[in-house]
């Protein structure tokens, strides 16, 4: 029943009566759709779109508590501060350190990211397990869950980049917030090319930030690496280009293997394919 602490996730606590209408107009999830005991990712955008802070977020009693990466949650708690204006929201720092568990019966909320993968994985705040990170980094890269700082970076990524669309933080239906003009463009018109993959290596896999290229030509960077597995961020019409026409797909000089997360039911295509 592995229990792992993760000591680099910070807690935000936002409470008060207008708690939920302040961040349902700022963030990418919609917390109306939030059920008791899930936590979903969600994500502040730039008006531009792109991910700006990402978080998981989950119901506490009348308010809500974010977990981000710890070197986020100051600015984070600066920019929500910035749009509080007048609203009846208090905003506090709450805690250091997250567990993760599952295959167990622990209670907490439910991570719908590993849900939709068919994992039951619980976040409970504190420390309540080992600080073995390397088994969750490798169930992590193993189902296809990015975060930021290791899969990309901040401000370089949009939500359909690293599956938002699909994991529950991105909502197309709850109306205007920050960045939701492009988002919702990019949704309508197809036009994501870039998606997390899962990465297996012939042999063990480079560092991260290694290009992952074919015949030479870009195609993607690694991120997390977990021995002979890992996750990158690709273009998905050049990666189905190279596998439709058996071009070796690089991670520098190690021959690897592609999949997009079958959770996600999306399947690689070629440019011509993408663009008919």
């Amino acid at each position: 029943m592995p229990a792992v602490f993760l000591k680099n996730r910070s807690l935000i606590k936002v409470s008060g009566s207008e708690a939920q209408s302040f961040l349902q107009n700022l963030i990418t999830t919609d917390l109306a759709a939030l059920a008791a005991n899930e936590a979903r990712p969600g994500a502040l955008l730039t008006p531009q779109g792109k991910i700006l802070f990402d978080f998981m977020i989950w119901q506490d009693g009348d308010g809500f508590i974010i977990e981000t990466a710890d070197d986020q949650r100051d600015a984070l708690l600066k920019r929500l501060s910035m749009y509080k204006l007048r609203a009846a929201v208090d905003l506090s720092p709450a805690g250091d350190g997250v567990t993760v568990s599952w295959e167990n019966t622990n209670s907490g909320p439910v991570d719908s990211r590993f849900a939709k993968a068919g994992v039951t994985l619980i976040r409970q705040a504190g420390q309540h397990g080992t600080d073995d990170v390397k088994t969750y980094d490798a169930l992590r890269t193993a189902n296809g869950i990015a975060v930021s700082g290791q899969d990309y970076d901040l401000q370089d990524a949009f939500p359909h980049d690293v599956l938002m669309d699909f994991n529950g933080g991105l909502s197309f239906k709850k109306g205007c917030y920050v960045g939701q003009e492009v988002v919702s463009r990019m949704q309508h018109r197809g036009t994501a090319r870039r998606r997390v993959v899962t990465v297996k290596g012939e042999t063990a896999l480079p560092p991260p930030g290694t290009e992952i290229t074919a015949a030479g030509k870009l195609v993607g960077t690694l991120g997390s690496v977990v021995g002979k597995g890992g996750l990158a961020i690709v273009r998905i019409d050049r990666a189905g280009e190279a596998i439709a026409t058996d071009t070796p797909l690089l991670a520098g000089e190690t021959r690897v293997t592609l999949e997009l997360p079958a959770w996600t039911g999306l399947i690689f295509q070629s440019a011509d394919e993408a663009s008919a």
